[in-house]
């Protein structure tokens, strides 16, 4: 997280910001809006489980293919599930339309200057954003491997895509993204063949050198490939999670907490 840029003032959070002034730090002003915005992920969690569905944030650096993963998702369990997605990017709304142009719900939200999306954005997307009957949401954040995996939305799981183009060190040099993981998928693998400088074995070596065990899985989204342990996961999270609602239970993700938090943001 950056303290210098202003990404950390979202549109979402911005009401709850002040300037630094007479002593304070800006280490204060973030612990003030990141204890903010966990308060709002609670209330947002707290709709999800109402509704009995499943939140799943999509992180990751730009281009690993997160948009050609939904629709890929989409087509294989239209007639099984019933899903929504939120999209998050500075500009525009091309991921969305590519969603909407598969007769699913999708709402974007346009950040700005900021490189993450926030609870609060995602609260006030709920507000135009039909959960009922939904039994997935999935949150595309914004694509950046930094920011976005120390905010919680109100998603109980995290889902990180590296793209075997990007370097299997990716996991080495961004931990704290890979941290908070509860799976991750190694998209594009249909290019494999083509590169001599991306292993796998190595990608996830690195992961575990972090100390995680969670599922590492290959697929090529927009060739169909290696689909399957993704679409079983999907299913299995969504059983857990309407179990869990049944025991007046929930699930958190993986998100850095408290002093953790606000030593990175003082490096």
């Amino acid at each position: 997280m950056c303290d210098t840029c202003g990404c950390n003032i979202t549109p979402g959070n911005r009401e709850f910001a002040y300037k630094p002034v007479n002593g304070t730090t800006a280490v204060a002003v973030l612990k003030s809006l990141l204890a903010r915005n966990d308060d709002q992920a609670i209330h947002n969690r707290q709709h999800f489980d109402k509704h009995r569905l499943l939140a799943i944030n999509l992180m990751s650096s730009p281009g690993s293919g997160k948009t050609a993963l939904l629709e890929a998702t989409i087509d294989a369990l239209r007639d099984e599930y019933h899903i929504g997605v939120i999209e998050g990017d500075l500009e525009t709304e091309n991921d969305a339309e590519r969603i909407r142009a598969k007769g699913v719900p999708a709402h974007q939200i346009t950040t700005g200057s900021a490189c993450h999306l926030d609870a609060h954005m995602v609260h006030d997307a709920l507000h135009q954003f039909p959960l009922a009957g939904l039994d997935i949401l999935f949150i595309e954040n914004v694509g950046n491997l930094v920011c976005p995996a120390s905010f919680d939305l109100g998603q109980h799981r995290n889902v990180i895509l590296l793209s075997v183009t990007e370097g299997d060190d990716k996991p080495a040099k961004y931990p704290v993204m890979f941290r908070a993981a509860d799976l991750v998928l190694l998209t594009k693998s249909d290019l494999l063949p083509l590169l001599d400088d991306f292993s796998p074995a190595r990608a996830e070596s690195n992961l575990r050198n972090l100390a995680s065990t969670v599922p590492v899985m290959q697929l090529a989204a927009r060739k169909a490939l290696g689909m399957q342990p993704w679409l079983d996961w999907l299913r299995s999270e969504l059983a857990q999670q309407r179990a869990r609602v049944g025991r007046g239970e929930t699930a958190h993700p993986r998100i850095q907490v408290g002093a953790m938090r606000l030593h990175e943001a003082s490096m």
